[in-house]
C-alpha cells in the first residue's frame, strides 16, 4: 500500500506547512535525500502543551510527550511532502532525530521518540520505515515545546 493511501487509511491529514520562524526552510532536497527542519507538535498553529517532560506536577508526562512526538513526525512528513509532491516517492526512512525537553531526572527519551518511529512504521511499513535514530534530552526547545523531531528520507 502506498504511503499516501496509508495516511488516508489511518485518518491522518497532513497539515499545511507553516512559514519558517527563522532563517531556514522547512525541508530541502540534497541528491536523493530530503532533510526536514526540526518540527514541533503544532496543531492548527498552536502547541498542545509546553514545558519539560518527566514525572510530577507541572511536567508533561512521557505518554503525552510520545503523542506529541507523533504529531511532530506528522508535521515533518508534511514538510517532506511539500518538496517531494508525494510521500509515495519515499524509498527509505533513513534517520529520525528526536529532542525531548527533559526534567533533569527524566531518562525515558527513547520511549517518547517511539511516538515518531511508530508512526513512520505505520505509514511506510516495516521495511521502508525502519530507520536509525537519536533520542536526545535537552534543557529547552523553541517556544518551550516538549518535543521536536526531524527526519532524513531517501526518495526516488
Amino acid at each position: 500500500m502506498s504511503a499516501e493511501a496509508r495516511l488516508a487509511e489511518l485518518g491522518i491529514t497532513l497539515p499545511a506547512v507553516p512559514a519558517p520562524a527563522g532563517a531556514y526552510v522547512p525541508a530541502l532536497v540534497s541528491g536523493s535525500l530530503v532533510f526536514t527542519a526540526g518540527q514541533l507538535p503544532f496543531v492548527s498553529g498552536e502547541l498542545p502543551a509546553t514545558g519539560k517532560v518527566g514525572a510530577g506536577d507541572g511536567l508533561v508526562s512521557a505518554d503525552e510527550a510520545k503523542a506529541y512526538a507523533r504529531l511532530s513526525a506528522i508535521n515533518a512528513l508534511a514538510a517532506a511532502r511539500s518538496v517531494l509532491g508525494s510521500l509515495d516517492r519515499v524509498t527509505r526512512v533513513v534517520k529520525v532525530v528526536g529532542f525531548v525537553a527533559s526534567d533533569p531526572s527524566f531518562t525515558g527519551q527513547p520511549g517518547v521518540i517511539n511516538g515518531a518511529s511508530e508512526l513512520l512504521g505505520e505509514v511506510f511499513g516495516a521495511e521502508i520505515g525502519a530507520h536509525a535514530r537519536s533520542a536526545v534530552g535537552v534543557a529547552v526547545l523553541p517556544l518551550d515545546s516538549p518535543v521536536e523531531v526531524e527526519l532524513i528520507l531517501e526518495f526516488a
